[in-house]
């Protein structure tokens, strides 16, 4: 089959890949969201402005960390980002059950990578 100018080829990807989100990111979400959500219930709902802009910039490092560590194209970086940010954003404590299974699957993804790295190099 002849792929023509304009069409886009998309190269199979793994569950791990599509859904993981890297350790550190889901670290840093659970973190940033503690906080967040703590400041906002002390203040009365007054800080959430705040926790808005907070989840704006959590969800650009995650898109950056995505790309950088986990080795998303940027389409899929950037969905996960956004998603982070979204939930962040909410003023309700993110639930674990949310991003702690995509950093479980981030971190075997991540470790089969670097065990095949270490295969190859040999």
């Amino acid at each position: 089959m002849a792929i023509g100018p304009g069409q886009v080829v998309h190269h199979a990807r793994g569950f791990a890949q599509v859904f993981g989100l890297d350790p550190r990111v889901a670290a840093l979400t659970f973190l940033v969201d503690a906080m967040l959500f703590g400041g906002t219930l002390a203040s009365g709902g007054l800080l959430l402005p705040v926790a808005v802009g907070a989840g704006g910039v959590l969800g650009f490092i995650a898109y950056r960390a995505q790309r950088r560590w986990y080795g998303d194209d940027a389409e899929a970086a950037l969905i996960k980002g956004c998603i982070i940010g979204l939930l962040t954003a909410i003023p309700t404590p993110l639930p674990a059950v949310l991003y702690v299974p995509s950093a479980i699957l981030g971190a075997v993804h991540l470790a089969r990578a670097r065990w095949a790295r270490r295969l190859g190099a040999k």
